[in-house]
């Protein structure tokens, strides 16, 4: 039986704003999951009607075998769930906050203790655990998120963009301890905007543009699919970056050249043949290099080949729309 199954998902919010346009995919048990997309393309919308906090207009999804619409009770017995915006009480104590999870979720009293304990210490929080939570950095409150949505040993765990916020070093230990719960056989979706995030952590993963799946694999299936390199430029003026496109565009064996904000890439079955060929048209149409890498298929090439644009983590604004 597979952890989550989702079948032809369709939501629409007040005026025109289509959130999902018949989202599809299945998870499997075990390991981690990623919905990958810029802000705005559905994923945060996907996971509310997941953790039964939303209805689809259309379309049906299930959560280790439940029917998120006609077995919320038992969808939401099944998950942990973990929100952009902090869930934690910031005026009560990282163990306050764990306890009340723990009554709300009826855990027996002779269990709540020990698993405060096991989770504190799980997340690195012992120290805190009876400090409030506003004096917390950023890092350490969204451990507590995390630890929050296990208190009841869920079967899947929804992550909505853990990250989002968090510096380079806290960002860093959030995908360890994300690791260590799905080598631990916990089911983890993860929504993302972070290329990088999503490479790393994810077994398999769906990349979501408008509303819907465009690719979906495993990250290094997706990468080699694309068969050849990724050349990257920069000139020294970027203001002619337009009709340096253009002629790069016209060269033998290049197959796609997009403009990535003052850089343009290229993609060739050869990088290290084509960059001499690239600086010299370029040259002779007097347009100065100012660097130029090869490097292989990364996450974003798989989003163009399938959208036929660049991916842009802020293309649809800050936030989702919704309720």
């Amino acid at each position: 039986m597979n952890a989550i199954e989702v079948e032809d998902l369709h939501k629409r919010y007040s005026g025109e704003v289509q959130a999902l346009r018949g989202l599809s995919f299945t998870v499997a048990p075990g390991g981690v999951f990623a919905l990958l997309g810029p802000n705005g393309a559905g994923k945060s919308t996907a996971l509310r009607i997941l953790s039964t906090l939303a209805r689809p207009d259309r379309g049906r999804a299930r959560v280790v075998g439940h029917d998120v619409v006609t077995e919320a009770g038992s969808v939401r017995r099944s998950i942990g769930c973990v929100a952009q915006r902090s869930g934690a009480d910031p005026l009560a104590t990282g163990r306050e906050n764990l306890l009340l999870s723990a009554q709300i979720f009826r855990l027996p009293r002779a269990q709540r203790r020990a698993r405060i304990d096991e989770l504190l210490a799980l997340f690195r929080l012992e120290a805190a655990a009876d400090r409030v939570v506003r004096t917390y950095s950023g890092g350490m409150r969204r451990r507590l998120d995390v630890a929050l949505g296990l208190v009841q040993r869920p079967r899947v765990l929804f992550l909505d963009e853990p990250t989002t916020g968090l510096d380079p070093e806290s960002r860093r230990i959030m995908w360890r301890e994300v690791e260590r719960l799905a080598a631990g056989g916990l089911t983890v979706l993860l929504t993302t905007h972070y290329l990088e995030e999503a490479d790393r952590l994810a077994r398999c993963l769906a990349i979501i543009d408008r509303g819907r799946v465009v690719a979906a694999g495993t990250p290094e299936a997706l990468k080699g699919a694309l068969r050849g390199d990724r050349v990257k430029l920069g000139l020294r003026d970027p203001a002619r970056l337009d009709p340096a496109r253009e002629r790069v565009a016209e060269l033998d064996g290049i197959e796609q050249v997009v403009r990535d904000g003052d850089t343009l890439v290229a993609r060739t079955h050869a990088g290290a043949r084509a960059v001499p060929v690239i600086v010299a048209a370029l040259e002779r149409a007097g347009l100065e290099v100012a660097q130029i890498a090869v490097s292989r298929p990364s996450l974003d090439d798989v989003y163009f080949q399938a959208t036929g644009h660049a991916f842009d983590a802020s293309a649809a604004g800050d936030r989702e729309v919704g309720p």
